[in-house]
């Protein structure tokens, strides 16, 4: 086993090859020579992240001739890739050949190095993540870039996904590394849940510093501003210092003032890779993203889908206050906070005679006196729809706990989804609300319309307006990101997807829309502009009548 570490070993190949190597990639060996059992390395598009890894490939073979890799990619030609890479590397780097270590035998998908005793799992083991390596072996297993938006768009794919990963758990030898490697492409990133795990990371955004403005002309940052974008895609532009705009410093912050207003400005420090990613480079990957989740997914790598998200639960409005009835002048009314409610709709959608899911999801909406929608309670009815006693008297259940919400709110009437069940929840609420002594209407409604396309039509309207509001209950923060399943819903919604999570969306846009839309005063605040009178008249007469005769 021959001895040397992996940044003097990348340094002599940079070398052999003329390369001018960044500080970062120096720090980029050395985590990958002490990752531990479990490793997670994020860079951004374009700064070098296979190239390192194919050398670190040799470098492990070269090190120990008996070590087993097995590299997973998002397919097998992305494998197939790093395999090849490695190859390369060991033909022309000058200890490999010093010492005569290189592939002996085999073809791209799993060949042997010199020394291995091994006959039947490869030094390099390249497939797909979504190929067959059930029979696979591996003391170090490397995922690299398994997540694309083709494995991780539909809930079967995500799931699918997972089950290959979860197999890698077999294949690993006792003692052995697993390591990921990629940016991400989803809210729902494997790798948030990678480094949940405890893994050991390594996370380089092309700018380490950032901020985000809308609609400003003038900007406040804590960083020195190095690099400023406005706009996303064809809009995109580079902004120059001095041309476009100014800035001060003053104490530790520093004051931006733009020649104009800007609807987007991206304030950031200094580039990572500032010789090869220079402000044209940069000017020309920003004009070349669609959106701006697929810039800051792959070069800021923050956990978001490279497309657009249609229904953005960050859009809604977060409040902590309750409901409040008071009586005055002989009736009761409502109160959130200092707006009154005239209106409240809940929506059940039951989980019986549905394949795909084992909860039934009910939402209560308050609306208020100017067209504003609380999404104030959501919640998951368990278990049996109706429990009975030995009499047998309804006394738990999903109908019980239903009743309890009711109860709790005053709910003058539920809505209940009858589609795949029939009768059955309807008729035993009904019974449930009698056994409690509990006014409240029972209606239902068979839905015909496609699910994604009613589910926009409730939703999206009141969320882009801004009138869609949340309460805390439905937040669930972990670490200061909201992992709730149903803002999960709302982040992951696909209207090009028919079989997805959306039992809460679909309930909610149904207690969204059971309400008729208000205007109120506060939308007339002005009286109307009375347009000056063009048209001529008779004039004004004076006339004496005399009835007497």
């Amino acid at each position: 086993m021959i001895k040397v570490g992996f940044a003097a070993f990348y340094l002599v190949y940079a070398e052999t090859l003329n390369w001018v190597v960044p500080d970062f990639h120096l720090d980029v060996c050395d985590f990958l020579e002490d990752y531990g059992a479990l490793g997670l390395l994020m860079m951004p598009r374009g700064h070098g992240k296979s190239t390192i890894l194919d050398i670190y490939n040799a470098w492990k073979l070269f090190c120990n001739s008996d070590h087993l890799i097995l590299h997973q990619g998002a397919t097998d030609p992305d494998a197939y890739k790093v395999s090849r890479g490695t190859e390369q590397v060991l033909e022309r780097h000058p200890l490999c050949q010093l010492f005569n270590i290189k592939k002996e035998r085999g073809e791209t998908q799993k060949w042997w190095v010199t020394g291995s005793t091994d006959v039947r799992h490869g030094s390099i083991h390249a497939r797909g993540i979504l190929s067959n390596v059930t029979g696979a072996r591996a003391n170090e297993i490397q995922n690299d870039d398994v997540e694309v938006p083709s494995n991780i768009g539909t809930p079967e794919a995500r799931e699918k996904l997972r089950y290959r990963l979860s197999e890698q758990t077999h294949i690993l030898i006792p003692g052995g590394q697993k390591l990921f490697v990629g940016t991400p492409h989803t809210h729902d990133s494997l790798y948030t849940h990678v480094k949940k795990l405890g893994a050991k990371c390594m996370i380089l955004k092309m700018f380490e510093h950032e901020a985000r403005f809308e609609n400003c002309s003038t900007a406040i940052v804590g960083f020195e501003p190095k690099n400023i974008f406005s706009g996303i895609g064809i809009t995109a532009k580079f902004l120059l210092l001095g041309a476009d705009y100014q800035y001060i410093k003053k104490g530790n912050a520093y004051h931006i003032i733009f020649t104009k207003e800007h609807y987007l400005i991206d304030v950031y420090s200094d580039a990572l890779w500032a010789e090869r990613f220079t402000p044209e480079e940069m000017e020309k990957r920003r004009k070349e993203c669609r959106t701006l989740n697929e810039w800051d997914s792959q070069y800021q790598l923050h956990a978001k889908p490279v497309g657009n998200v249609r229904l953005d639960p960050d859009k809604m409005i977060a409040y902590d206050v309750e409901p409040v009835l008071r009586r005055a002048n002989g009736r009761y009314i409502m109160m959130l906070g200092e707006r009154q409610i005239v209106g409240m709709t809940c929506r059940s959608d039951p989980s019986s005679g549905k394949t795909k899911s084992d909860t039934s999801a009910v939402e209560l909406v308050l609306h208020d006196d100017i067209g504003n929608k609380y999404w104030h309670r959501s919640i998951e009815l368990l278990g049996a729809v109706v429990e009975t006693d030995d009499d047998g008297n309804i006394n738990g259940g999903q109908v019980w706990q239903l009743c309890d919400l009711i109860e709790e709110f005053h709910v003058p009437r539920v809505t209940i989804e009858t589609n795949g069940i029939g009768n059955f929840f309807p008729a035993s609420l009904k019974g449930a609300l009698k056994k409690r002594k509990i006014r409240c209407g029972v209606s239902e409604i068979h839905s015909s319309q496609a699910k994604n396309k009613r589910i926009l039509e409730g939703l999206e309207g009141p969320l882009v307006s801004g009138m869609l509001w949340v309460h805390v209950s439905v937040v669930d923060t972990h670490e200061g990101e909201n992992t709730s399943k149903q803002y999960k819903q709302m982040r992951m919604f696909n209207p090009a997807v028919t079989e997805q999570e959306d039992d809460h969306l679909d309930a909610l846009s149904g207690a969204v829309t059971d309400q008729p839309e208000r205007v109120g005063k506060i939308h007339n605040k002005e009286g109307y502009k009375e347009s000056p009178n063009w048209r001529t008249n008779g004039g004004v007469h004076e006339a004496t009548l005399d009835f007497d005769n």
